[in-house]
């Protein structure tokens, strides 16, 4: 996943505590929200963009889906291979621009709170729509536009949230037909 220098070596610097910490940026309210949206059936496979430790991962394996995890940090993949260890889980390191995953090969994909970190979104974007079965769902969960610029130093962040508008330009620009975009847990 394409990041602006320092974002890798951050995220496999804090990959043993990523669990811990992740908690203050988002809970597991969101999680399930994107899981209620996508309409979630079992024994369907599902990519995690920017997966992480595996915040959705978990989620998706408990609720019987067959889970491709990619992510740039080699450390964030192998916190999340020693936590889950399970036959349904292909864990891929690869780049958001780019990803390691075949055309129309997954039913749902979704990146949280990843987008912010990659150098051109609507390209990201056009890669999770390329992975995606006909009639499949794609769900990003990201932040509005702020002004924390801690998160632009210490976490690499490469944008500062995003307008709404801007999301739902992209998501018809690359091709998908019904876009919704909305909040979880504010307006």
């Amino acid at each position: 996943m394409t990041h602006e220098p320092g974002s890798r070596e951050y995220f496999d610097r804090v990959a043993s505590r990523w669990n811990e910490m992740r908690r203050s940026f988002f809970t597991e309210e969101v999680r399930e929200e994107a899981y209620r949206v996508a309409g979630l059936a079992s024994g369907k496979t599902a990519a995690d963009i920017g997966s992480g430790t595996g915040f959705i991962t978990e989620g998706l394996l408990e609720k019987g889906l067959k889970v491709i995890a990619v992510d740039q940090s080699p450390a964030m993949l192998e916190e999340l291979r020693s936590a889950m260890g399970s036959p349904s889980l292909d864990c891929r390191q690869g780049e958001a621009e780019s990803l390691p995953i075949d055309d129309g090969s997954v039913d749902y994909a979704f990146a949280n709170m990843f987008l912010h970190h990659v150098g051109s979104p609507p390209v990201a974007i056009e890669e999770m729509v390329r992975i995606l079965k006909p009639g499949g769902v794609l769900v990003i969960t990201d932040m509005d536009e702020h002004d924390f610029d801690l998160l632009l130093t210490e976490q690499h962040d490469r944008w500062a949230g995003f307008a709404r508008d801007d999301i739902r330009e992209w998501f018809l620009g690359a091709g998908l037909l019904e876009v919704e975009v909305g909040s979880v847990g504010s307006t």
